[in-house]
């Protein structure tokens, strides 16, 4: 396994091995962050590939790779058919997703990911994103608020964490990690706090980044992007997102089931490749933040018209 002070690479060789590369294809990679997956897919490129990678994260812009077969696009993978288009690209052969926060993110106390640091209430990996963590806690109301930790936290609690909140920040601003956690004091024990707070810190970012929305709007985008035999290797971190992953996969859609045919079938814009896959013993013992990782691969079936 690659290692990098930015970002380690989750399952690296099984997400690559997904997209089974052409040495001749084109290929996204849509969360590029220390440019791990990439630089395996560019290994595995002949002469005339090329990779895209998306990252919206300024601070993963340093890590670009000077390789004629290879642009990286600073924007949302949300847009990721616009851009491609802007680059003269409507098919690809491949497209691979992390959806975890980098390590980077996470080990840069200022960006207020992680519960083990002190800084700002950012969250934001779009560092200029129109909303931060602080402006969610210190203006959101309280029915938003639970219902944003249900959601996004699965926190049985979520109207007693929102009610926390609230009553703190009626006496002081919530506006660093450190406040936050004293807000939620009531919910610690001294021993375990990270385990707690975890979820917590989950529902705050997924809002803050609209994190659920956008993978809807990229999964949507993903059958008409890929040529017939194209694939899909996705990485997840938590149920909300293996959620939608495993859905769109097997419906084409995320809510209610598809139109079947006179005979009971239904046509769906992809396939999947296997079954779930999940990291070895091994390397969830050498990278901890692998742990939760799922991953899931899918192809456009062979069969499906070129689009004109």
């Amino acid at each position: 396994m690659e290692k990098t002070t930015y970002h380690n690479p989750v399952m690296l060789q099984e997400t690559v091995a997904g997209l089974a590369i052409d040495p001749k294809g084109v290929y996204v990679d849509v969360t590029f962050g220390g440019g791990g997956h990439s630089k395996e897919i560019l290994r595995q490129l002949g002469p005339q590939g090329r990779l895209f990678a998306f990252d919206q994260d300024k601070d993963a812009l340093a890590n670009t790779l000077a390789d004629a077969r290879f642009t990286l696009i600073p924007e949302n993978f949300r847009f990721i058919k616009q851009f491609l288009r802007f680059h003269g690209i409507k098919q690809v052969h491949g497209i691979l997703a992390d959806f975890g926060v980098s390590s980077h993110q996470f080990d840069e106390g200022s960006r207020g990911f992680s519960t083990r640091f002190e800084g700002d209430l950012d969250m934001r990996m779009n560092q200029s994103g129109a909303i931060t963590a602080k402006e969610v806690v210190g203006s959101y109301a309280h029915d938003d608020l639970a219902n944003m930790f249900f959601q996004y936290g699965d926190l049985r609690n979520s109207k007693a964490i929102a009610a926390a909140i609230i009553a703190f920040r009626e006496i002081q601003p919530i506006e660093t990690t450190a406040q936050l956690k004293e807000a939620l004091a009531p919910f610690l024990k001294g021993f375990n706090d990270a385990k707690i707070l975890a979820p917590i810190y989950q529902a705050i970012r997924i809002e803050v980044n609209q994190e659920i929305q956008v993978i809807k709007e990229f999964l949507a985008q993903v059958p008409d992007l890929l040529f017939p035999g194209g694939r899909l290797s996705v990485l997840s971190y938590h149920s909300l997102e293996d959620r939608l992953v495993k859905r769109f996969i097997r419906a084409g859609q995320f809510e209610g089931e598809p139109e079947k045919d006179i005979f009971g079938h239904f046509e769906v814009p992809l396939k999947k490749v296997g079954g779930l896959q999940i990291p070895t013993k091994e390397e969830q013992r050498i990278n901890t933040r692998s742990r939760s990782a799922k991953l899931r691969v899918a192809e456009k079936p062979k069969n499906t018209p070129n689009r004109k």
